[in-house]
């Protein structure tokens, strides 16, 4: 089943910007050298096919994963063949020593986009991954930045998120503080932006793991009261495309999205998908219940699912992709809206926060306590939810 059916969806929310813009989008492509970050993953992948078939001058691929690499290689052959322009692919970890040495030998490169980042609100749950999900969002953005101006890049794009508009939870403020970096270093080099909504199957997500518990006979989970938009892998790629190549300097994009017609429920999502798969939704009662039907009920065409209220640490009831103080451009696109140049920061601020960081860094210990009260002082209003909750204590 595609993510458009799934979504009741009969075409891209992008249909009519394609058609208008994609000439434009081509010609840019075709005379132009990209660097792409975090490429491997889903919305990485997504850009980098739509860069690749529109046969750029040169496209470099980093990603941490060797093995995504090789399946977006061999996905890329299989669907488009080749280009005459210098594709080449690298397995490195943008905050290594190995990846300055790669970007201080070339370098060479007209749109830098950033995929890369820790993008769960479970990351959060210990200092450990917090500190991590830290240096990916914020600090490796600030770093590759620093490079791409000083190698004179003409535009730097990246990836924030929903959740970076009143965040409630860190990695939304780690978002929000990375665009505040971006905004900051507008003056130096074209900077531009995209706040997502959740990209439909996605690695990780929740919709991905449905597909893997029907493969593993297992119960299908999900929050009843939790209402999100989504947008397919392919639409997410083309939000990327626009807003780095179209987008002036610190625009922020997002898909423009109604409440009516797209903010679903992950429990109206698994049983579209259950439905679709050729099986009827069970409703239990509790975990084992859930756990002992699905032994038997998948052989009569039913499947057990759990679905419940949602009690987990940073979770918003509802998505936003920008808050009632940012100046909004509605016309330009069909499909997607921009924020426009909102952005405020103090640089000593931003200064403090990366000195912050950097000492908790040299000392080797900290705690989530040392990591919120730095983010508070960039972020007085920011509404951190803390439950006690997370994942790992759920099915």
């Amino acid at each position: 089943m595609s993510a458009l059916n799934l979504l009741q969806r009969s075409q891209s929310l992008f249909e009519q910007d394609l058609i208008e813009f994609d000439s434009e989008l081509s010609d840019i492509v075709v005379n132009s050298r990209f660097l792409v970050l975090g490429g491997a993953g889903t919305i990485g992948q997504a850009v980098t096919k739509e860069i690749f078939k529109r046969q750029p001058r040169k496209l470099h691929v980093v990603d941490l994963s060797e093995n995504n690499l090789v399946e977006l290689v061999r996905d890329l052959r299989s669907s488009f063949g080749y280009i005459k322009g210098d594709f080449q692919t690298f397995t490195l970890d943008i905050g290594s020593v190995e990846y300055d040495s790669f970007f201080h030998a070339d370098g060479q490169y007209d749109y830098v986009l950033n995929l890369s980042a820790l993008k769960h609100v479970r990351n959060e749950k210990d200092p450990f991954t917090l500190m991590r999900m830290v240096r990916t969002n914020i600090l490796n953005t600030e770093k590759t930045l620093q490079q791409c101006i000083t190698k004179k890049v003409k535009k730097y794009f990246c990836v924030s998120t929903d959740k970076a508009a009143n965040p409630a939870n860190m990695m939304g403020a780690s978002k929000k503080i990375m665009e505040m970096f971006l905004s900051r270093a507008s003056k130096d080099i074209d900077v531009s932006m995209a706040r997502f909504a959740n990209v439909a199957f996605s690695d990780g997500s929740l919709l991905h793991s449905f597909k893997q518990r029907i493969e593993k006979r297992q119960p299908i989970v999900a929050p009843n009261d939790i209402k999100r938009y989504f947008v397919t892998p392919e639409e997410s790629g083309l939000i990327c495309l626009f807003s780095c190549l179209l987008g002036e300097n610190e625009d922020i994009f997002f898909p423009k999205l109604n409440d009516e017609l797209h903010l679903l429920t992950f429990s109206t999502i698994a049983c579209r998908y259950l439905r679709a798969r050729g099986f009827e939704p069970y409703l239990c009662s509790d975990e084992d219940e859930a756990r002992s039907l699905v032994v038997s009920l998948p052989d009569k065409c039913i499947w057990p699912c759990l679905f419940t209220k949602s009690d987990t640490t940073g979770e918003k009831d509802f998505e936003e992709f920008f808050t009632e103080q940012e100046v909004l451009e509605m016309n330009r696109f069909n499909g997607l809206g921009i924020v426009k140049k909102s952005l405020d920061y103090e640089s000593k601020l931003l200064n403090e926060f990366s000195r912050g960081i950097e000492t908790l860094l040299n000392q080797q210990h900290w705690n989530k306590e040392q990591i919120l009260t730095l983010f508070f002082k960039l972020l007085p209003e920011f509404a951190h939810q803390e439950t006690g909750r997370y994942l790992e204590s759920k099915m």
